[in-house]
């Protein structure tokens, strides 16, 4: 027998000894997921801290929910678990999951968690997504979260708790809408429920929220952004240009929307004012200041393209009102994000499904927990519930988009966990 043929037995036989002990080793979690049909990749990941195990699956998902048996595509899914007997949190995720990630209810609740990536982001891309976008809607998506949480039902019998953040919230929201009886409670955090591209409730907030002088200092410094033009700008230049940002409108009109988008931005997290460099400062801390709060690759051609397609579509948006800057204004005639969909797509607003999304809430949204952030522009959309339901809504004193159960101030804390546990029927460990 030569060397070649030794060695090809060896490396066989070392592969399936291999193969035979993850075979012995296989846990009682890994063969349930083996057992789903729908379920076409299993890759063990690390476990987070209280998690005994942990896996990304690819499920076999419907592209047309409404035509089962046409084509499909893969969707990744994230499973964290503790224990069979634990309750589950779902949560929505509106954008790529690139990775694992555990959610404060998981902590809290001491929960196993589901995390899935959202239809057409990331790895859950079907081919050649041209023709496709028309499914690309808030029914196709929580079509995608019914069929995983029924397979998935088999497996942990407890409760469900759906969740999300920000676009996931507004996913998880949304889900209710078309499968009310999923779950047993929603927590949507910072979810902005908008209700047209641009969504005019965005206006006022900017006119009221924090403090006037924070509200001058904001919008002087767009101003003097602007004035200083011919120094900023070949600085925002150079540096898109050395990240390798790509834009579908003008460097120019680029740079005047990334001024534009700052105010959003600075509420969004709420810096402090007093960081807020003044006419005086350096032409350097004026443009880091800039870097830090606006996000200059926000507006270049990225995996963005599928949210704008959604918000052009179903789940609307916010626009910028340019009147304050009068002459400062030239290469904008009138704002609009629609060069950030999709390149070829026909766009074409339906407002029918997020007017059906908020007489949900209003009449039916029961066992909804609702968190929002004083300050967060995203909270000028916040949920409108009504008395007619159980729903209860928490807005933070000086909250920003990072509002969370756990660091809500004690009282708020408190009527969190209070309502969770009386929807759950379990006692939460403070």
């Amino acid at each position: 027998m030569n060397k070649n043929n030794i060695f090809k037995r060896t490396l066989l036989g070392i592969i399936v000894f291999v193969a035979s002990i993850n075979l012995l080793f296989a846990t009682e979690l890994y063969d349930l997921l083996k057992s789903i049909p729908e379920v076409k990749e299993i890759k063990e990941i690390k476990a987070s801290v209280g998690f005994k195990e942990a896996y990304e699956i690819m499920f076999w998902q419907a592209l047309d929910h409404n035509n089962p048996n046409g084509e499909h595509f893969l969707q990744r899914v994230y499973i964290s678990h503790r224990d069979f007997s634990k309750p589950v949190v779902y949560e929505t995720e509106g954008y790529s999951a690139e990775k694992n990630y555990i959610h404060e209810l998981s902590k809290i609740l001491e929960a196993n968690q589901i995390r899935v990536e959202h239809r057409f982001f990331g790895a859950s891309v079907p081919d050649s997504l041209q023709y496709k976008w028309v499914y690309l809607t808030i029914f196709q998506a929580a079509n995608d979260h019914h069929s995983i949480l029924e397979s998935f039902k088999k497996i942990y019998k407890s409760k469900w708790i759906s969740t999300g953040i920000s676009k996931g919230g507004q996913t998880a929201v949304y889900y209710r809408r078309y499968f009310p009886d999923d779950v047993d409670v929603t927590v949507g955090y910072v979810c902005p429920i908008a209700f047209s591209p641009e969504d005019p409730r965005a206006y006022d907030f900017f006119n009221t929220v924090g403090s006037k002088e924070c509200r001058e200092k904001v919008l002087n410094f767009q101003k003097l952004l602007l004035h200083n033009r011919n120094k900023i700008y070949p600085m925002f230049r150079e540096y898109v240009i050395d990240k390798g940002y790509k834009f579908r409108v003008s460097m120019e009109a680029a740079f005047e929307y990334t001024v534009l988008e700052y105010a959003f931005s600075f509420w969004q997290w709420s810096d402090d004012c007093n960081l807020i460099p003044e006419k005086n400062a350096s032409i350097n801390e004026i443009f880091t200041h800039f870097s830090q709060i606006s996000s200059f690759d926000y507006f270049s051609v990225s995996d963005l393209s599928t949210f704008f397609y959604q918000a052009l579509t179903e789940t609307g948006y916010y626009n910028y009102d340019i009147t304050p800057f009068k002459g400062l204004i030239k290469y904008i005639d009138k704002p609009t994000y629609s060069f950030m969909a999709p390149a070829n797509v026909t766009i074409t607003y339906n407002p029918k499904p997020l007017q059906e999304v908020d007489e949900f809430i209003k009449s039916k949204g029961n066992n909804m927990l609702y968190l929002y952030g004083e300050l967060d522009p995203w909270s000028s959309c916040e949920a409108n519930n009504s008395d007619k339901t159980n729903a209860v809504k928490i807005v933070k004193k000086g909250g920003n988009h990072t509002t969370r159960i756990l660091n809500l101030p004690k009282d708020q804390k408190e009527l969190a966990y209070k309502t969770l546990e009386k929807w759950l029927d379990m006692k939460i460990e403070r």
